[in-house]
């Protein structure tokens, strides 16, 4: 049987584009509104990660520390995290959910009793940023062994060799990190080197979903389009921090930028 997360990439392939995968912070600004920003950007994403705040996210910029740091000042617990997911999948229009966050956390709460809540909530994929492989099989076979997806990381510094050996224990999607610099950061590799190497990795094992995520922006994702998946964040997090800044709705302000998103790559 296959997962949410193959079933989106497989109705993304039947309509000819890349599955489009937004990342938000639950609980930015309150537990209420991320909520909100969860089921209105549903319209039009493919695949939701939700980051779950952490006060150090060293593979964060700028706007998704801020995002993390606005999270944690409203208090937001990981129990929150874990409700406000609930909520969300109980949305009819609900997308394949991934949580996206740091080791400690999970440490913190012990590895079998957070991946069975995750399953409990209907969490469908799991990234844990600081957990590589191949420190993170043990980890992975436990998701795995819970109908729950565990993401591995690759990078533009990962040799061959590793790759192969990443994409052959990976599951139902794996994430190249496009640049080395935090999330956010400006583009500083061509769209079409990003797709150079990109076409590279997808050789080794091309029937494995693989998508794009770090410095993707409107202007830049129309020419990342071959991908099979397309990451955008620190966008969507700024766009909530001027949002509040102008004493705006962020809903309605995301909902429409994802779909403007979404345009550029069909």
């Amino acid at each position: 049987m296959k997962s949410e997360i193959s079933l989106a990439f497989q109705k993304c392939r039947e309509e000819s584009r890349p599955a489009l995968l937004t990342y938000t912070v639950a609980g930015d600004n309150t537990k209420k509104r991320s909520l909100e920003i969860l089921k209105s950007i549903s319209d039009h994403a493919d695949i939701l990660e939700i980051g779950f705040p952490h006060n150090a996210p060293t593979a964060d910029g700028p706007q998704i520390q801020n995002s993390s740091y606005r999270a944690l000042k409203n208090g937001i617990k990981l129990r929150d995290v874990f409700q406000i997911v609930k909520s969300y999948k109980k949305n009819k229009n609900a997308k394949p959910s991934i949580l996206m966050g740091y080791y400690q956390m999970v440490h913190r709460y012990g590895e079998k009793k957070f991946v069975k809540k995750c399953k409990q909530v209907g969490v469908d994929g799991l990234i844990i940023v600081d957990l590589p492989w191949p420190e993170n099989k043990k980890f992975a076979k436990l998701c795995k062994k819970n109908s729950i997806t565990f993401v591995q990381l690759l990078s533009p510094t990962t040799s061959k060799e590793r790759m192969k050996k990443i994409i052959k224990d990976s599951h139902d999607m794996t994430y190249y990190i496009s640049m080395l610099s935090t999330t956010g950061g400006k583009l500083k590799v061509s769209p079409k080197k990003i797709l150079e190497n990109y076409s590279k990795i997808k050789k080794i094992n091309k029937f494995k979903n693989l998508v794009i995520g770090f410095g993707i922006t409107k202007k830049t994702i129309a020419s990342l389009k071959k991908a099979d998946g397309l990451v955008i964040g620190s966008a969507l997090c700024k766009e909530i921090a001027d949002s509040i800044k102008k004493r705006q709705n962020p809903i309605i302000k995301l909902s429409k930028m994802v779909k403007s998103l979404k345009s550029k790559i069909q």
